[in-house]
């Protein structure tokens, strides 16, 4: 009678264990993998540059990322009244490394690309569509591991982007703003006061390092101030900004404003 009792004890155990241990792979297996970010900055001279850009971007690119199943792609002008120059942003999401890297390869099979996007592809050395172009990879945070499509019903053109990026003194100092974004819990909130946020990325290649870029997007100007005022507000924030571990992670910030073009996925 007691072996018996010590094996229902042992087949139990063992019953609760293997339960356990799929819980913990079901959890893994569900868990979306973090995506990679590719940022292009066009640089224009003048906006008939900006206007050939956006034509090869409308009728070229998007199309072909579509093709290849890339259907998340953003694409967005700096707002009137901007000092920074002329400057297009164009954000790419891929699902691995190798997708990022294949990307060039993929274009250039692309027939319909080709003759769509000629006068981009093919323009004389005397007549660039662009000065230059910057591009910025990015790995998505474990938080926010995937791209998100704004949640907004207002029409783009009254919409207002805003992209930031956190530059650290140190690489140390820069795990410990991650940190605090991730584990820390600041994407919550951004999330809690339904600020739409598209996307945090930690820049593994780019001209600032060591750096993190990230996307929250508002319906007009109105809702981003306010959306603002809540958050530096939320008891949370004021809890967080205030650990120690937390201080003098950021040296310098940049904060751009920008609108969502009519043909952007975003």
């Amino acid at each position: 009678m007691k072996m018996k009792s010590n094996f229902i004890l042992f087949r139990n155990v063992c019953l609760a264990l293997l339960l356990s241990v799929i819980g913990i792979i079901q959890t893994f297996a569900a868990a979306p993998a973090r995506e990679f970010y590719e940022l292009r900055v066009y640089h224009f001279n003048n906006k008939a540059q900006q206007e050939r850009v956006e034509v090869f971007l409308k009728d070229a690119l998007l199309p072909a990322l579509h093709r290849i199943g890339i259907n998340r792609t953003g694409v967005m002008r700096t707002m009137d009244g901007d000092t920074t120059g002329l400057k297009l942003f164009v954000l790419i999401p891929f699902k691995s490394m190798d997708q990022l890297l294949n990307l060039p390869q993929q274009l250039q099979n692309d027939k319909q690309y080709a003759a769509a996007g000629n006068d981009y592809l093919n323009s004389k050395f005397d007549n660039p569509p662009y000065t230059r172009f910057e591009t910025v990879i990015m790995k998505a945070f474990v938080n926010m591991p995937v791209l998100m499509v704004p949640k907004l019903n207002t029409p783009k053109a009254d919409r207002v982007y805003e992209l930031r990026s956190y530059e650290s003194p140190t690489e140390e100092r820069h795990i410990s703003k991650v940190k605090m974004f991730n584990e820390g819990g600041e994407i919550d909130i951004f999330k809690q006061i339904d600020a739409n946020p598209v996307f945090w990325g930690d820049v593994i290649a780019g001209s600032h390092m060591p750096n993190l870029m990230y996307l929250t997007t508002y319906a007009n100007k109105t809702a981003r101030e306010d959306h603002w005022k809540v958050f530096k507000a939320h008891p949370d924030w004021k809890k967080l900004s205030a650990m120690p571990e937390y201080q003098k992670n950021v040296s310098h910030s940049d904060i751009l404003f920008l609108q969502p073009t009519d043909y952007s996925d975003l």
